[in-house]
């Protein structure tokens, strides 16, 4: 009886905690908010359904789609160059900086990113063109040295990994050593035949020296952007057939060293030829990757669908985009809602990256003689010579996102993409995307959060008249209300799992819901 009785109790505890959103977080198109945890006065209440409200959100909670690896950026030389001197300089705005973006603690004010990915040698945004073995001929790799990259980038890494041990590390090459290369530089040309079957033991080493200084490799790509041959930085091209052949024997060689569990990536380009280039890697030597990745800077983002169709059981990850200096900052987050950090995931990508993490106010340093970025690309912090720093519209859009798929549970899972659909008169002015993240214990309730930008903005001649939506949200055979307003809202509940609602909607008529 007394076991029953706590049973019961633990039961009704749960469900009275179901019927509280713990957090609501806005960032508006007038920056009167900014990633702002926002307190409602007035409970948000699920009732038995009634007339929908201008837009209609339907939870879909029995489509469960992809896991959702995180959200982040790339630590190249530059921005550890830029977040270092700034460490020495004023620690304090330094370390401010590192938990605002890194800290994954739930209920912290802070956008918990977890992705980074790094160069393998020099890129765009390097002090100087390297490899990590500029020894010509040296097929035995016994040159090879980790640290020709700057240590810097080492500091900076463990400084994030401080804040948060489940940050997912992704290497990435701009260009094989020069002495591979048909062109004999870095800047440009494609890999010597002659070096296929050698090349994989340059990036299996990649692999193993961060494993060597204590950083856990999650995933390696054989190409930056393999049709891209630019003679101002690093930068190589492939076929399909070739860089299916490298990544064919690089799995071997992680296999083979203990190494299993590192993904290999291919493509890292752009939307373009998503349908193309992408496929044919896959058709070429598919069993060698766990799936490809995109760029933004070509296509549209539903060519991601053209991959997933041909492929459905291999991985999309979506890992370069970059803002420049100039552009409008509420056009500019539309675009990334609509197209990135609700788009992208839309479409089937685990994860989402803009480029740099740091940068100065001109987008700067870059690699001597560039011609990258012309206009100056614009990081998710600009970080001013005098130790100041401002966040930009990239790290604001993105933190909504990755504010809804968090671990719930300290080791617990990151959240999985589920169905929702929207309606109404006004449901074109809502993009929205809707995530479960589940527990370490059946016994504790899943949580259910859904991004919704709002883009009823009514621009004309450069004037925003700005319209807010009021909008039902529909969810396991109950409704609720909230007016979103124009910008990006990001709110959550929690709920048994799925398989438990029969039993959730027959305890109560009313599923109440109220906003701290």
């Amino acid at each position: 009886m007394r076991l029953f009785l706590v049973s019961v109790c633990l039961l009704l505890f749960q469900r009275i905690n179901s019927q509280q959103i713990q957090d609501v977080w806005q960032t508006t198109w007038d920056r009167t908010k900014l990633f702002s945890s926002i307190s409602v006065a007035a409970p948000i209440n699920f009732f038995s359904p009634g007339s929908v409200g201008s837009a209609d959100i339907v939870i879909n909670d029995q489509a469960v789609y992809q896991t959702i690896d995180g959200f982040g950026a790339s630590l190249t030389d530059s921005s550890a160059l830029v977040l270092n001197n700034l460490k020495s300089r004023n620690p304090v705005n330094y370390w401010a900086i590192l938990r605002y973006m890194f800290n994954p603690t739930d209920g912290a004010d802070a956008a918990g990113l977890s992705y980074v990915r790094i160069t393998v040698g020099a890129s765009d945004f390097s002090p100087f063109v390297y490899s990590l073995d500029d020894t010509s001929g040296d097929t035995t790799f016994a040159n090879f040295s980790i640290n020709r990259t700057p240590s810097y980038v080492f500091s900076v890494l463990r400084d994030i990994r401080s804040l948060n041990d489940r940050i997912k590390i992704h290497l990435v090459p701009w260009s094989p050593p020069a002495w591979m290369k048909d062109s004999g530089t870095m800047l440009g040309g494609s890999l010597q035949s002659r070096y296929i079957s050698t090349y994989p033991t340059y990036l299996l080493k990649a692999v193993q020296a961060y494993q060597g200084l204590g950083f856990t490799v999650y995933a390696i790509s054989i190409q930056n952007e393999p049709q891209n041959n630019n003679p101002t930085y690093p930068s190589a091209t492939y076929t399909p057939a070739v860089e299916g052949q490298i990544g064919a024997g690089l799995r071997t060689l992680l296999n083979n060293n203990g190494l299993s569990n590192v993904k290999v990536i291919g493509y890292e380009h752009n939307w373009d030829n998503a349908g193309s280039y992408a496929v044919q890697l896959m058709q070429s030597n598919g069993n060698a990757f766990a799936g490809v990745a995109f760029h933004c800077y070509a296509g549209p983002v539903t060519n991601q669908d053209q991959f997933h169709s041909a492929f459905p059981n291999k991985e999309i990850y979506f890992s370069e985009c970059s803002g420049t200096y100039g552009s409008d900052w509420w056009s500019d987050v539309k675009w990334y809602m609509d197209n990135l950090w609700i788009g992208a995931l839309g479409h089937y990508a685990r994860n989402g990256l803009m480029w740099n993490i740091a940068l100065d106010g001109s987008g700067n340093p870059k690699l001597p003689g560039t011609d990258s970025c012309g206009n100056g690309c614009r990081p998710l912090v600009t970080v001013n010579n005098d130790g100041s720093y401002q966040f930009n519209q990239e790290f604001y859009s993105m933190a909504q996102a990755s504010k809804a798929i968090l671990p719930k549970d300290t080791g617990g899972p990151y959240g999985q993409r589920i169905g929702v659909s929207v309606g109404g008169s006004l449901g074109w002015s809502l993009r929205v995307g809707a995530y479960v993240t589940g527990r370490l214990s059946s016994s504790n309730l899943n949580r259910y959060a859904i991004v919704v930008m709002n883009w009823n903005d009514n621009v004309s001649s450069g004037s925003i008249s700005p319209v807010p939506v009021n909008a039902t949200i529909e969810f396991r055979g109950m409704q609720a209300r909230y007016i979103f307003p124009v910008g990006v809202t990001t709110l959550w509940w929690y709920a048994p799992p799925t398989a438990s609602r029969r039993s959730l909607n027959s305890t109560s008529s009313t599923f109440n819901v109220t906003a701290n």
